[in-house]
């Protein structure tokens, strides 16, 4: 296995792709992933490898992440799978998995395989991916919080609107409502249960009236002057009248083609602020401190609601970075004169180095 203070070699790196939950987020993961063995791509430094977990759990390891090679590749069960990933001699892995099993119990799988990887460990991910128990941490860290409670299945709210009503375990706002009367709680609650899967849980959260909308990635970056860095925030599109909250079809669409297009990635949506915007700062430091509280490694990735007065509170967290050029951490590390292949370069000798 290779360590950054060798020679530097071709490393064998293994892309963990798909989902053994839907074909969701099995297409999402081919998205980004496929973009990101493009935007890496350097044949004197990296041999990649692509595993694909199809749904229903069945592996494949195709040539690329086209339809037609994955279509082409045999499947096989998650033994012999294991046994292939035991014969690679791999250096190194890059998990590419969004659903809740990919972030956790395929994470745990390399560590049980002694194949360092690029990342937040499982315990992290499982934390960040619950929206209360993310919150509860970063709120005895010190960061700010909407007053919220949780419901399950025929408890009732005692808040008064307006509030936002989310299930705990989703992404990319499935299952969101803002409920601005007590009428609007009946359906914004069966929507939310609807959306809650296993967990079964719904977070009911004060709405924080705009302000703004801004999302802020934190890197760790070793040797002298490293540590925690702060990138620039990325703001989104909101306002109080006519897109008080983000929604699902702010974030991911299905295109005519079938494939999955992000929405969220044109102007009209999102745009990077400048480092001279007085919120910048604000939102970096408290960044930081969801970094440390949530136990984050590499890399990491927090949304804030910013009131009028210009206080932030954090609404969630999203732990992960893909290395696709359309990646949020990647988008704002470019805006810095960090371009994606130097990020991954940077991550990739930090996993190394952990062994």
């Amino acid at each position: 296995m290779a360590h950054v203070g060798e020679e530097r070699r071709v490393l064998k790196v293994l892309h963990l792709t798909g989902s053994a939950v839907d074909d969701f987020h099995a297409d999402l993961s081919r998205l980004y992933a496929a973009d990101c063995l493009d935007a890496t791509a350097d044949p004197t430094r990296y041999e990649p490898h692509v595993a694909f977990v199809h749904p229903g759990g069945r592996w494949s390891f195709p040539d690329d992440l086209s339809r037609e090679a994955i279509a082409a590749a045999p499947t096989v069960e998650v033994g012999e799978a294991v046994e292939r990933l035991r014969s690679m001699e791999l250096d190194l892995a890059v998990p590419q998995m969004f659903c809740l099993p990919g972030m956790t119990t395929y994470r745990s799988l390399l560590e049980l395989l002694e194949i360092p990887y690029v990342g937040n460990r499982p315990e992290t991910m499982a934390l960040g991916a619950h929206k209360a128990r993310a919150r509860a941490v970063v709120a005895a860290a010190g960061v700010p919080v909407p007053d919220a409670e949780l419901l399950r299945a025929g408890e009732r709210p005692t808040l008064a609107p307006p509030v936002v009503v989310k299930p705990v375990g989703t992404d990319n706002s499935h299952g969101i409502s803002l409920v601005r009367t007590e009428a609007d709680y009946e359906p914004a609650l069966a929507e939310a249960f609807a959306h809650a899967g296993p967990e079964g849980e719904v977070l009911v959260e004060v709405y924080v009236a705009l302000g703004r909308e801004v999302r802020c990635g934190v890197v760790e970056r070793g040797g002298p002057g490293g540590g925690l860095v702060a990138l620039p925030l990325e703001e989104y599109a909101v306002d109080e009248t006519t897109k008080p909250i983000r929604d699902a079809a702010d974030k991911i669409t299905r295109r005519d083609d079938g494939e999955l297009g992000l929405v969220a990635k044109d102007a009209a949506h999102a745009w990077i602020v400048g480092g001279d915007d007085p919120l910048t700062e604000h939102v970096g430091e408290l960044a930081k401190r969801c970094h440390v509280a949530l136990g984050c490694r590499d890399y990491s990735l927090f949304d804030f609601r910013v009131d009028a007065s210009g206080q932030a509170f954090f609404l969630e967290a999203g732990l992960y970075c893909s290395f696709a050029r359309q990646s949020v951490v990647a988008v704002m590390a470019a805006a810095t004169g960090t371009e994606v292949a130097r990020l991954f370069s940077d991550a990739v000798d930090q996993a190394l180095e952990r062994g």
